[in-house]
């Protein structure tokens, strides 16, 4: 007959029996779950920066000359009403309106995009971005990428050089949403040293560790609070989900109110016409 209560007891004593890990071990594992609780902090901050900067450059590149548009037309409706009041008031709101505005954008250039909001010609960008937010497949790519190569993993100089350097190609390919360029630059990655992940035996060396993720964190927080009370940071809350349709719906109210006042200028010249 098998003797059962033994075989537990004895599996029991050789569980039991295990060293609880020690103070630097646990204190190892915090500083990783720190790095890593980092990292994914710092991904969420890259990705909305992203946002903000492309939100920024494409509400200038398109809707910029709207608003000279709409600048223009109001000095020529503030000159026509002075025009036909001649009342002192009436033509310094026109002195006022024509001071704020620079020379009037022609149709071609108003819809083709070729002014900007401060009525001259803006500086090619070779690479402009196609939308506020990258596409789900990019946005993938940079989150693994972020996670493999980021500089916060190195435990030396030189390697952190190399991560750094590395990650900033990698911010670049996915400001553009360049999801060949990610694709690639995963591939090197991957082909690339693996860097050896062996952490300090130091206690005092990971307690300084565990400041300076900290300190890291409480400037990326400033950072992310920045983005977020910002102009563009609080005009993108309108649309949260989806913030080229919110371009394209701000676009449309603008060409709405520059037909307004092309046909209020009409209408005041039609009249001091047949005055």
């Amino acid at each position: 007959m098998t003797n059962t209560s033994g075989t537990e007891t004895s599996a029991a004593s050789a569980a039991g029996s295990a060293p609880a890990p020690g103070p630097e071990e646990r204190l190892a594992k915090a500083v990783r779950a720190a790095e890593q609780a980092l990292i994914e902090f710092e991904i969420a901050v890259e990705t909305f920066r992203v946002e903000v900067e492309n939100f920024s450059r494409l509400h200038h590149q398109r809707l910029g000359p709207m608003y000279a548009r709409l600048d223009e037309l109001d000095a020529l409706i503030a000159e026509a009403v002075a025009a036909r009041s001649g009342d002192r008031k009436d033509i310094e709101r026109a002195w006022q309106a024509r001071a704020l505005v620079m020379p009037m954008p022609g149709v071609e250039e108003l819809f083709g995009g070729l002014l900007g909001s401060d009525g001259v010609r803006p500086v090619e960008d070779p690479n402009p971005p196609r939308r506020v937010r990258p596409g789900k497949e990019a946005q993938r790519l940079y989150r693994e990428l972020a996670r493999k190569a980021h500089p916060d993993l190195a435990q030396d100089d030189a390697e952190k050089e190399r991560r750094s350097a590395f990650i900033a190609r990698v911010n670049e390919a996915y400001a553009y949403a360049d999801e060949e360029a990610l694709r690639s630059l995963s591939e090197e990655w991957d082909a690339g040293p693996v860097p050896e992940e062996a952490l300090p035996g130091e206690a005092e060396v990971l307690y300084a560790r565990l400041e300076w993720l900290a300190e890291r964190k409480e400037k990326l927080a400033a950072i992310a609070v920045d983005l977020d009370e910002s102009a563009i940071g609080q005009m993108m809350k309108l649309s949260p989900d989806d913030p080229d349709a919110l371009l394209n719906e701000i676009a449309e109210q603008l060409l709405a109110q520059v037909a307004q006042r092309e046909a209020r200028l009409a209408e005041l010249v039609g009249q001091g016409s047949g005055g």
